[in-house]
């Protein structure tokens, strides 16, 4: 059955087009992902399908009684409400239906003739359908949604103005999961999601007999919760459908790519070719070499010929390569690289980094948490290793301190000779204020504006008029895309990176994982991304308990916690 259909939708902000003619289609059982470059329109599209934003033009057309669940980024609460409270309100005609249907039950087991059971069996086979419908007998309880959310050690009765801003989010998926709608709209739902939790959650999204329509930047996840994927495209503003998984669309994208590049390629040997053509008017032999008195007619005959068809040519040429100018393939995008020059065997024998006994307190009295106790730990020339734990473990602060950029409680970190740190941040602190983005990126760069500038530039982070760009009026994603830029210029050797995953659309996040995967020296990064953990955590190393625990791969991390 068909769930939702958005015919030829179009949304303006002022004179920004955010959504140009986007249609698509959501049938029961389809499982759909919303994928594109931030602030390219998803969760205004989402909001369009909730009825919270109107279109300009247009129109969302939902199957008659169809119900809409839209898990927000940004969840209203009722915070006097306690957990139990807003469960309950949020499953609404389901708990009523069971509740009405129990009652049923009861008359039917004190009915005094067979008028008043044919009744009630009909009453309640009605009120079964009603609840088979709505999905009430394939739902979970309320106890196995929370639990596998990683709420379950919460009080039922307790106020959610109580809670912490991650364990509100999941209190509401919870909720919004357990009211079973037809239609499930889920914005970024693995925010604050632990492992565990994500995983639960995959799973019960494999079972959903309604309509899914995600955005999410967690590619993993896509490729266990969607069977397609719709990409809104930041230059035209409209949407288009890929079957398949993440896996299958981001392939599909490579492909796409490496077409575009051989075709290009093709073109810029045509344009070649074209100049040559071009430049040779003028240069045929038979224009340069004078009739002898014997042969003047056979050379006026001839040499008329030669000339109007080497004119022809020529004029073919310049008439072509005009076309081409007019309209000329895009040129590809040049991948990223970080020094590319650089060989680990610069370091010889020693390590790069290398820190012990690292400690590290909240507060100043001897019985605040211990954040690190006596952690040690060796970054060597090829370490590939990714920090795994719980927020608020220690893994920002191990990673500050090895940066030093800040100083621990008691331990050192040594830094070998020659070492070069790239620190990629989480938290945005180190960004400049009051200046653009080119002056923030050329800062103590060697090179003149023009060189630095197209070097910016050939990283196809940023398109030429941003460069002016203000950095503090920058989203958190474009804020993100600076510090990369400012990364690879800074030609590294040892990279430090602090949820790289953050805040980058999945097509930017491809190419910077393609430039770490080709950087030929050691990486440590903070992260809970899967699929980068997977791809470039040989190492896992854990912080918990103030502890440091070493995995040698996220299979055997995963074992370990099974």
């Amino acid at each position: 059955m068909n769930l939702l259909t958005v015919t030829n939708l179009t949304r303006h902000f002022g004179n920004t087009v955010v959504l140009e003619n986007v249609s698509l289609l959501v049938n029961t059982g389809d499982a759909v992902g919303l994928v594109g470059p931030n602030g390219v329109g998803k969760t205004t599209l989402l909001e369009i399908i909730a009825g919270n934003l109107s279109a300009d033009a247009g129109a969302v057309t939902l199957a008659p009684a169809c119900t809409i669940g839209y898990l927000a980024q940004t969840l209203p609460f009722d915070e006097s409400e306690s957990i139990a409270q807003h469960i309950s309100s949020a499953r609404g005609d389901l708990d009523a239906l069971a509740a009405e249907m129990r009652a049923v039950e009861l008359a039917l087991a004190v009915a005094g003739n067979e008028r008043d059971t044919n009744r009630l069996l009909a009453k309640y086979e009605a009120l079964s359908d009603t609840f088979e419908a709505r999905g009430g007998y394939a739902s979970f309880s309320a106890d196995e949604v929370l639990a596998g959310l990683g709420l379950g050690a919460l009080d039922p009765a307790r106020p959610i103005v109580s809670l912490s801003g991650g364990e509100k989010a999941r209190v509401g998926l919870a909720a919004l999961l357990l009211r079973n709608p037809d239609l499930l709209l889920l914005d970024e739902p693995t925010n604050h999601l632990d492992f565990d939790a994500l995983e639960w959650l995959e799973d019960y999204l494999a079972g959903w007999r309604g309509g899914l329509l995600i955005v999410s930047h967690d590619r993993r996840f896509l490729d266990k919760s969607v069977r397609a994927i719709v990409e809104i495209d930041a230059a035209t503003h409209t949407a288009t459908r890929c079957a398949g998984n993440y896996t299958a669309f981001a392939q599909a994208k490579a492909q796409q790519l490496a077409r575009m590049a051989e075709a290009w390629e093709a073109q810029q040997e045509e344009i070649r070719e074209l100049k040559r053509i071009v430049r040779s008017k003028g240069r045929q032999v038979a224009h340069n070499r004078g009739p002898t008195d014997s042969d003047g007619f056979t050379y006026s005959f001839k040499g008329a010929r030669v000339d109007a068809t080497v004119a022809r040519n020529v004029h073919a040429a310049e008439e072509k390569l005009a076309r081409i100018a007019a309209d000329p393939l895009p040129r590809p995008p040049r991948p990223l690289a970080i020094n590319t020059a650089f060989d680990p065997a610069q370091f010889g024998s020693k390590q790069p980094l290398v820190a012990h006994a690292l400690s590290m307190r909240y507060g100043d009295s001897a019985q605040d948490r211990a954040i690190l106790d006596n952690v040690s730990c060796e970054i060597g020339p090829r370490t590939r290793a990714v920090v795994v734990g719980a927020n608020g473990a220690g893994k920002s602060t191990l990673l500050k301190i090895l940066a030093g950029m800040l100083r621990p409680d008691s331990g050192s970190v040594t830094r070998a000779p020659g070492v070069i740190l790239g620190y990629l941040e989480q938290e945005q602190e180190q960004l400049a204020q009051g200046v653009t983005i080119y002056e923030h990126y050329a800062n103590g760069l060697i090179g003149d504006w023009e060189t630095l500038k197209t070097e910016l530039m050939t990283t196809n982070l940023f398109t030429w008029p941003e460069l002016a760009r203000p950095v503090e009026a920058l989203s958190v994603g474009q804020k993100r895309k600076v510090q990369i830029a400012r990364l690879l210029a800074l030609q590294a050797n040892v990279l430090l990176l602090d949820e790289p995953t953050n805040h980058i659309s999945l097509d930017v996040l491809e190419v910077f994982e393609q430039a770490l995967a080709a950087f030929a020296g050691p990486i440590v990064a903070v992260s809970h991304d899967r699929r980068f953990i997977e791809r470039f955590g040989e190492e896992i190393w854990e912080v918990r308990d103030g502890a440091l625990r070493r995995f040698l791969g996220w299979d055997a991390y995963r074992a370990a916690h099974a």
